[in-house]
């Protein structure tokens, strides 16, 4: 199962890669975007980014490594 849902998220993050114009185009600029990326069509690259975190995030998920990283990020807040 986890596979399939790992292949699902990279799906979904490629097409944010793929078709960041057309989300643009469509959705409008993101003013945050377009301010902090110093670049000229910076919603474009934030969905391209975002995009990317969903690809890498997908495959952690599938080859069961995110739960190791969440425990070495935040398991210090639930120690007893």
């Amino acid at each position: 199962m986890k596979f399939i849902i790992g292949l699902i998220g990279i799906a979904a993050g490629f097409l944010l890669i793929w078709k960041s114009n057309w989300i643009v185009q469509n959705f409008g600029r993101i003013d945050w975007a377009e301010e902090h990326i110093a670049t000229e069509g910076g919603t474009r690259l934030l969905w391209k980014l975002i995009g990317l975190a969903i690809i890498f995030i997908s495959m952690l998920y599938m080859f069961g490594m995110v739960e190791g990283i969440i425990i070495g990020i935040f398991g210090s807040l639930f120690r007893r």
